[in-house]
């Protein structure tokens, strides 16, 4: 009866649950943005060698982050997990999360992590995010890239990792074969500081809102 009540309640008041993925190379801060999101101070990290999930609410929106080792030979098992998303989001609705207002039934967002102070990688990191977004189940997925490490001396700004990571090229296309401009968002951030992360997660609430109505029109 509890949790009746509590999905009524959400539903009225706009509540929702977002599934996210957050990738990106190693060593971009991937885990620090995770830790800082939850507990809100910095953590040591070693290299993620499997993945670290998390839930962060903000916003009146709960945030199961899945944060995945960015390392080269990990990188080939990424779509695994956003294939194994899409299945959960499958499950889910069919267990009544259409009573949410859910109807989108694949991977809700993307976070993807630049080191904006590596920019002998920046290209390799440009690679392995169009592999990811062209992916028919990240294909409704909001991208969010934080731009990480901006405290450093000479780090990349906003619009050099928009042209770098080629994000104005980037084009989706539709169930009904319509093809627009993917929606994203680049935010610049200092992990260690959690400068940037609440905005990003901002972002992400205030679009994740559009998402049902825009999927199903």
């Amino acid at each position: 009866m509890g949790g009746s009540v509590s999905k009524i309640m959400g539903k009225i008041f706009g509540s929702r649950e977002m599934r996210l993925l957050m990738l990106g190379l190693d060593a971009a801060g991937k885990t620090t943005i995770l830790y800082k999101l939850k507990l809100n101070s910095e953590i040591t990290t070693i290299p993620t060698v499997g993945f670290n999930v998390e839930t962060v609410t903000y916003k009146n929106v709960k945030f199961n982050v899945w944060d995945v080792g960015g390392q080269d030979k990990i990188r080939p098992l990424w779509r695994h997990y956003y294939s194994g998303m899409a299945k959960w989001m499958r499950e889910s609705w069919l267990k009544g999360a259409r009573l949410m207002g859910i109807h989108n039934t694949g991977t809700q967002g993307l976070i993807f992590v630049v080191d904006s102070n590596d920019r002998s990688r920046i290209g390799e990191a440009a690679a392995e995010l169009k592999k990811i977004i062209t992916d028919r189940e990240m294909k409704e997925a909001l991208l969010l890239v934080f731009a990480n490490k901006q405290d450093i001396p000479g780090a990349m700004r906003t619009e050099e990792i928009k042209e770098r990571l080629k994000l104005k090229d980037l084009i989706e296309t539709n169930e009904k074969g319509e093809r627009r401009e993917r929606i994203y968002y680049v935010q610049p951030s200092i992990a260690t500081t959690s400068d940037g992360l609440f905005e990003g997660l901002g972002w992400l609430s205030e679009n994740i809102k559009a998402l049902p109505q825009r999927q199903t029109r």
